[in-house]
């Protein structure tokens, strides 16, 4: 039986919103943000997210199109091999998997570290390790499962993202803080609109980008979705009016309160925010959501990671068990060896946080700008292939409505990106790691290949 007919179709469009929401909106938003302020000014972060959001939007468009009339667990892996070739998909893989493994380490130690502010004295590998068994365990039960909990979890999230914005509102309008409050968007012009200049805004493109990564978790789940033909599209749809909505409503909010001089990464903008505006409690809110983001980004990440690995398994570029999948459908080896993996970069943040770690850091970075990319390549490709076969795009159970304008302004976007990490000095290092890292990729297929082949030949030889 084919591995698709083996994943259970358990998920609906509401589950399909909440996974991508999920995986996009955490610490991205909630802490980094502040620095891309800081870097940028008020305005230059709002256009930087709104470039980014543009991008995301395009690449959206190529997935939903690519997901609907092939959905396939291994997505954009799936989608290179064929329309590509197949080191690339196998490379995309390995991009994608590291992308989450890096990650999902350090959302546990990051979770158990705010629960230290009201519980002190219990250690953090204690809540390290209960947050890790806890989305282990959604994980491994049922993809159902998985998709109630990622819901509930990203729902805490978009609830205190909409309340964040109304009271932001309320504040910019005067209805909320003491009479002598600064009201008002003064920030986005007291200083110019472009405080630092423009170079900062290309920048932190590339940082931007990594924040809307998640969005691209929907084409994974295709693989396991009911009815994807109208699922996966109106998941696509709210999904991106909302990630455009929460990213530029809340930096526009943060901005417009918080002083460029005081935005960064040592406290949460929002907290900041909320403590300007006089929210009592504002450090204790603001922690319960950002514990729910970090173990919703896990969770998403781990389910990602998984059905990444499981594709190469089933590819025949990794054995044959680590793709196995249990009853209810579910990956449990490969969900078990990106744990190990997570488990394995979260080490290295301990005992090597100036060299391996922040190598996979860097690495994990450049891997989304390539993940968009192969997308689009994918998606020009997929269109060239209904071309040659004589296959009407009237035909397409889903058809999207810029192509081919949405890939290839993705495309120029990425590799724009990409430029720029080669012209910014402090990105020059983590570019030529990641170009290694692909390289390496590329020369272990081969190496695959031709032990496979070998193996063939003694066999056939017997």
């Amino acid at each position: 039986m084919s591995e698709q007919h083996q994943y259970k179709k358990t998920l609906n469009s509401r589950h399909l919103l909440m996974i991508s929401l999920g995986g996009v909106i955490g610490t991205g938003l909630f802490v980094s943000s502040g620095y891309t302020i800081n870097q940028a000014g008020p305005f230059g972060a709002v256009l930087a997210y709104l470039i980014g959001g543009l991008i995301a939007f395009c690449v959206m468009q190529s997935l939903g199109e690519l997901s609907v009339n092939e959905p396939h667990t291994g997505a954009f892996s799936h989608y290179a091999k064929k329309y590509i070739n197949a080191p690339t998909g196998y490379t995309i893989a390995w991009l994608y998997w590291l992308t989450w493994t890096v990650g999902i380490g350090s959302e546990f130690v990051a979770a158990g570290i705010l629960m230290t502010e009201w519980f002190p004295t219990i250690p953090v590998w204690i809540w390290s390790t209960f947050f890790g068994a806890f989305v282990l365990l959604v994980n491994i039960s049922s993809v159902k499962s998985f998709g109630e909990i990622e819901f509930w979890l990203s729902l805490v999230k978009v609830l205190a993202i909409v309340c964040f914005i109304a009271i932001g509102g309320l504040y910019l309008t005067g209805f909320l803080g003491t009479p002598h409050s600064n009201h008002g968007v003064s920030n986005f012009h007291s200083e110019g609109l472009f405080p630092t200049g423009f170079a900062p805004i290309i920048g932190t493109l590339a940082a931007v980008i990594f924040a809307f990564s998640g969005t691209e978790l929907i084409g994974i789940a295709s693989g396991e979705t009911k009815n994807p033909e109208s699922a996966i599209p109106k998941a696509i749809k709210a999904n991106l009016w909302r990630l455009i909505l929460f990213f530029i409503g809340s930096i526009i909010i943060v901005a417009a309160i918080l002083p460029r001089a005081e935005a960064g990464v040592t406290e949460s903008p929002f907290v900041a925010v909320l403590k300007i505006i006089g929210i009592p409690y504002a450090s204790d809110i603001m922690n319960i959501v950002i514990i729910s983001a970090l173990l919703s980004t896990a969770n998403s990440g781990l389910y990602g990671a998984a059905r990444m690995m499981a594709t190469l398994s089933q590819q025949g570029t990794l054995p044959k068990f680590v793709g196995k999948l249990s009853k209810k459908g579910v990956p449990v080896n490969a969900t078990l060896l990106s744990m190990l993996g997570g488990l394995c970069a979260l080490f290295s943040s301990y005992y090597a946080a100036s060299s391996v770690y922040l190598t996979l850091v860097s690495i994990a970075g450049f891997a989304v700008v390539a993940v968009w990319l192969s997308i689009s390549i994918s998606h020009i490709g997929f269109r060239r292939h209904l071309a040659t076969q004589g296959i009407s795009q009237t035909t397409l159970k889903y058809r999207m409505k810029f192509f081919p304008l949405a890939p290839i302004v993705s495309i120029i976007a990425c590799t724009f990106t990409i430029v720029c990490m080669l012209i910014d000095r402090s990105q020059q290092l983590a570019l030529i790691i990641s170009v290694l890292f692909v390289v390496s990729c590329y020369i272990s297929y081969y190496i695959i290949q031709i032990i496979k082949k070998k193996n063939k030949q003694v066999c056939q030889s017997i």
